[in-house]
């Protein structure tokens, strides 16, 4: 497993903009996909978008597409979620999560077995 830690979260405006970042320890972060995870109060935690290990392939939420940005930076060990247009219903604590299993699977939340502690992104109308 690796260690991770998200930072950039933040209270903005809607049509601002934040970008999140998430840092892993360990030599293994280069090997596994990345998901940034968000829940709202009272509501389930959702995928919002996953990166594969090479970042060679993104995926994203509905309600992100065209908004967000997911990448990394495997020398720094470290992936970001660039998110513009923020709306409040962006407004939830964001975590970043990994898993070692395929790409196929990389819906399935079960199989992220590292997570961070969460970063609260609130976005003011």
């Amino acid at each position: 497993q690796v260690q991770l830690v998200e930072s950039g979260g933040g209270l903005v405006q809607a049509g601002d903009s934040l970008r999140l970042s998430c840092t892993a320890s360990g030599r293994t972060f280069r090997t596994l996909n990345i998901a940034w995870f968000r829940q709202a109060p009272g509501k389930e935690r959702d995928i919002v978008s996953i990166i594969s290990w090479s970042g060679s392939m993104t995926d994203y939420a509905d309600s992100v597409k065209g908004r967000f940005t997911i990448s990394r930076d495997n020398a720094k060990s470290t992936a970001y979620l660039q998110m513009n247009n923020l709306t409040p219903e962006d407004t939830a604590v964001y975590y970043c999560a990994a898993s070692g299993s395929s790409w196929l699977r990389r819906l399935d939340s079960t199989l992220y077995n590292s997570w961070g502690q969460g970063t609260q992104v609130t976005v003011s109308s």
